[in-house]
């Protein structure tokens, strides 16, 4: 391609920005910093890059990411004018062989780079139920002996385990179990010969794994790497014709998507979640329903926030009517989602009311949760002027955080410090900033 191609696609694609070069530089600047490369680009480089210059290999899905972003449709590399990136000998494949691989990555932190962890992307495709129902071909090589239900009932009990220990301890230290694992063990059950039944049921196993290692990779920040297991749960959803899975996962892409700020993408993927499952019941449209309240607060949609949060409200009492089941979504999580959807409209005081009641009626094994919603908890309270009442939510918060391994908690003490540094006049803040600065620098 001519060095005048490659500048005509970038260049048309940054006048549709609106942008000025130092904006362009400093998005791209903002996106190495996501994902864990902080960059220093200024206004000549971008100049050179629209005049022809290539941007280096590793800077390039930064750039395209940028102009995603911006433009609000996936930008490839071609219509950039980037050459495309090199792919390896298998570039499409299998189902089985992606996971492996990724799983490799991910066991090995020397390999991480090569995912872009951090960085979450706009343009992901998101596979519909339809296309992915049934496409999960069958690999039976032979070298692996046929599996049966105690090998899927191994299976599930061993992601229960897993979570159970995301939800004690944080997901840094879990998540790698769970990626060797996936490599180990879960693979060649899926290349395993096995009865349809056996088979498909090992598939929807495989699928809530994968589901639980992205939304571990979700705590720890690790958000292209999230994305990537995300997607892999929806393959075997699809493949195992497993409803649930498939939903919870799409829902889950949209939590990741909807805390990140990116209110656009957290909508069309909380839709496509709730479109998928027409028949679902009371407590799993919820669960749903609660989500795309929250998407359409953060796009500052009042009305269809409020309609989809009482959909949610009423499923909820449906099934609440016929049990009261542990964990899944309960009506603590619907409290946090009435304390964010209020935040994101405004009303702040009504945010911090709604998340003490979901603090209120947590079950005491959330343990993660627990600590980094009181850290969201006291933000809002600081947010309304309640500084004391914020210093002893920290506190709280605390008293448990040395227990608990997460990014996304890490970043919520760092928040708290910056937050009370200028008022370290009172009395509160003062003791609280010293306790945290030794806590959580540590």
């Amino acid at each position: 391609m001519s060095e005048w191609e490659r500048s005509e696609g970038l260049e048309r694609l940054f006048r549709q920005t609106g942008w000025t070069l130092r904006q362009l530089a400093q998005e791209v600047n903002r996106l190495g910093t996501e994902r864990g490369t902080p960059l220093k680009y200024r206004e000549p480089s971008v100049h050179q890059w629209l005049q022809g210059g290539l941007p280096k290999e590793e800077v390039r899905p930064l750039v395209l990411e940028a102009l995603t972003r911006r433009l609000g449709r996936p930008i490839t590399h071609a219509e950039a004018g980037f050459p495309s990136p090199a792919t390896p000998s298998n570039a499409c494949p299998s189902t089985v062989e992606g996971l492996v691989d990724l799983g490799r990555q991910d066991m090995d932190p020397s390999r991480r780079s090569v995912l872009g962890v951090s960085l979450f992307s706009v343009a992901v495709t998101i596979p519909d139920w339809p296309d992915v129902v049934g496409r999960m071909e069958a690999v039976q090589t032979g070298r692996v002996r046929q599996i049966g239900m105690q090998d899927v009932d191994t299976v599930i009990a061993m992601t229960e385990r897993i979570s159970e220990l995301d939800d004690q301890f944080g997901g840094r230290h879990a998540r790698p179990m769970a990626a060797a694992f996936l490599v180990i063990t879960v693979a060649s059950y899926l290349r395993a010969d096995a009865p349809e039944v056996v088979r498909k049921a090992m598939m929807s196993a495989a699928s809530d794994l994968c589901y639980l290692t992205g939304y571990m990779a979700v705590d720890e920040g690790l958000h292209g790497l999230a994305q990537q297991y995300y997607l892999k749960a929806l393959e075997l959803a699809g493949a195992s014709e497993d409803h649930l899975t498939y939903c919870t996962t799409l829902r889950g892409m949209s939590v990741q998507a909807v805390d990140l700020g990116h209110g656009r993408e957290a909508m069309r993927l909380a839709d496509a979640a709730a479109a998928a499952s027409p028949k679902a019941g009371p407590r799993m449209r919820a669960f749903l329903a609660g989500q795309q309240a929250h998407a359409a607060a953060q796009l500052g949609n009042r009305t269809n926030a409020r309609a989809y949060f009482r959909q949610a409200e009423v499923a909820m009492e449906k099934a609440e009517s016929r049990e009261r089941v542990f964990g899944f979504y309960d009506p603590a999580t619907l409290y946090y989602h009435m304390s964010w959807v209020r935040h994101e409209l405004g009303d702040v005081p009504g945010a911090v009311a709604a998340m003490q009641e979901s603090d209120r009626l947590r079950y005491d094994v959330y343990r993660r949760t627990r600590v980094r919603q009181r850290a969201m908890l006291a933000e809002f309270q600081f947010e309304v002027g309640h500084l004391e009442a914020a210093c002893a939510t920290w506190n709280e918060a605390l008293d448990e955080y040395p227990l608990v391994q997460s990014g996304r908690i890490d970043d919520r003490m760092r928040r708290m410090l910056r937050l009370v540094r200028p008022h370290l006049k009172n009395s509160a803040a003062r003791a609280l900033h010293e306790r945290g600065r030794t806590v959580v620098l540590a």
